[in-house]
């Protein structure tokens, strides 16, 4: 099942303005898009009890940038040591860590983040993609219903903008 196809826009246009889903390849892209679809069609089946569990674990997901970032620090902080006691050659890896780290910050890519992304990490974007439909099966936005059609219109075109 595509998400694309589901939002009714094709992938080329889809997440434009994200610079690490435009960065990742495809595949990659839709293997996460895919297995988030998978998931929110499988909490449509559920009670909401389990949809908030669900919503919690996703407040609790780390991140692509918390991933890169707790790496790269204990990468960082590893050669510091391993400089001191076993010599001065190991201040490579530091040196390494923070150009890969200088890379994704500019360009939002490296290949941390190609090996972070290929692992499943998503971005914080995706997870709150997830956490929203989850919300709405919830029925968290059911007190929206005296509202005009061009304010249901709006709501869901702000939702699929940030999906």
């Amino acid at each position: 099942m595509q998400v694309d196809v589901l939002l009714d826009r094709p992938a080329a246009e889809a997440r434009t303005n994200d610079r690490v889903r435009r960065n990742t390849p495809p595949e990659i892209n839709q293997k996460i898009d895919q297995a988030m679809m998978k998931r929110v069609w499988e909490y449509a089946k559920k009670p909401r009890e389990e949809i908030s569990a669900r919503i919690n674990e996703l407040d609790h997901e780390w991140d692509l940038e918390r991933v890169l970032e707790t790496g790269a620090a204990g990468l960082s902080l590893g050669g510091v040591v391993m400089s001191i006691m076993k010599g001065r050659h190991w201040l490579v890896l530091p040196a390494a860590v923070l150009g890969s780290l200088l890379q994704h910050s500019l360009t939002r890519r490296s290949l941390a983040v190609q090996l972070v992304r290929a692992a499943g990490v998503r971005t914080r974007r995706e997870i709150e993609a997830e956490k929203t439909a989850l919300r709405m099966l919830r029925g968290d936005f059911d007190k929206l219903e005296g509202v005009s059609e061009e304010t249901h219109r709006a709501i869901e075109a702000l939702r699929l903008s940030r999906a």
